[in-house]
């Protein structure tokens, strides 16, 4: 007897065939077993507008979820009704997505950079230079082939990025000693699997099947592997995955406050850094977004914002008191200063004692 799938293997069957990644399918699969369960057990199908909206508004409410997190959970929902169940609800498209704030990015200056770098160390250190040097994501960077880095050429290819995009990055020069000499150790690590018998890496979509043996060939290898190994969640093949992104994170908030750099800065961050330090160099936008990966310059305009000085580069009229030639310093005891009947009310204002509120 035939045994239609459970709902959760539809979704995760669904996210495999339309290619999605790992973090994505485990996201929905987590977002539609909240929903039903949110929904006292009752199968999506029987479900409507009212549910969806009440538990969009359970995780903005009670939950106090940010914004971005309340569009995945939509985004998942979206998908569970169109792909999966293949259920056409014009309503769902009609729900309004929650507003997410416009905020400026975090950016380090130079000096707090090299600070940061200064306190990190091998390979956690190399994998924060490259952001940095690169404007790579984290996943990206730690999902870098050793066939993606083109030492002759100085450049990095950033593959299946952000919107499943191809770029290309600049490799620093400063880094291309270290990074040899990291990859002889990784190449020593990799024949040390191969003569133990160890799986080969894993390879995205049919490559597998494409090219049979590339999984255990150099080229293929992941740049920054794990230090162990690791079971695959949907092959369950046991295998050396690459790095996990948890120890750059320890790393750049341990270095954040060895420096005492008062910033909530993550590695992130420093991708945010390489576009702004880029512009400060006079480099034009456009290149700016095609390092990045950005689709749209205006994702990368907010960099200009970042770069303004003193609030979009205008110079507060106090200052410009200052340079008028009204110098703002403290008199010297004894000096013959009088204030203004408006400044003496102000400043009597400030020192008297403040009542109950």
């Amino acid at each position: 007897m035939h045994h239609r799938p459970r709902l959760l293997d539809q979704v995760r069957d669904r996210v495999r065939v339309k290619h999605y990644s790992i973090r994505t399918e485990q996201a929905y699969v987590e977002w539609v077993r909240r929903f039903v369960v949110f929904s006292g057990l009752r199968h999506p199908r029987d479900l409507g507008r009212e549910e969806v909206e009440a538990f969009l508004t359970h995780l903005a409410v009670a939950g106090r979820v940010s914004a971005s997190t309340q569009n995945q959970a939509k985004s998942a929902l979206l998908f569970l009704y169109k792909e999966v169940l293949s259920v056409e609800l014009p309503w769902l498209d009609g729900i309004e997505s929650a507003k997410r704030p416009a905020r400026l990015p975090v950016v380090l200056t130079t000096a707090e950079v090299e600070a940061v770098l200064a306190r990190v160390s091998g390979t956690t250190g190399l994998i924060l230079g490259l952001l940095y040097g690169t404007g790579m994501r984290i996943m990206e960077c730690l999902r870098l082939r050793v066939k993606d880095v083109d030492f002759a050429r100085q450049e990095v290819l950033v593959r299946d990025g952000k919107g499943a995009k191809d770029r290309v990055t600049v490799l620093p020069v400063r880094l291309a000693l270290p990074l040899r000499e990291h990859l002889a150790r990784v190449r020593a690590l990799h024949e040390a699997d191969l003569a133990a018998g160890v799986a080969g890496v894993y390879l995205p979509f049919a490559l597998a099947r494409k090219y049979p043996n590339a999984d255990r060939e150099w080229a293929w290898q992941y740049v920054f592997p794990s230090g162990g190994l690791s079971v695959d969640p949907r092959s369950g093949v046991e295998r050396r995955h690459h790095a996990h992104e948890g120890a750059v994170q320890r790393a750049m908030r341990q270095a954040l406050r060895d420096a005492r750099i008062p910033k909530p800065a993550t590695p992130h961050t420093l991708r945010h850094s390489f576009a702004t330090h880029l512009l400060d160099a006079g480099y034009d936008i456009r290149t700016v977004q095609e390092l990045l990966g950005h689709a749209d310059v205006s994702t990368t305009m907010v960099y200009t914002h970042v770069l303004n000085r003193g609030g979009r580069g205008v110079a507060s009229p106090l200052d410009r008191l200052a340079a008028a030639g009204a110098p703002l310093r403290a008199e010297e005891p004894g000096a013959d200063y009088r204030p203004s009947a408006s400044l003496r009310t102000w400043a009597a204002d400030a020192a008297a004692p403040v009542g109950p509120v």
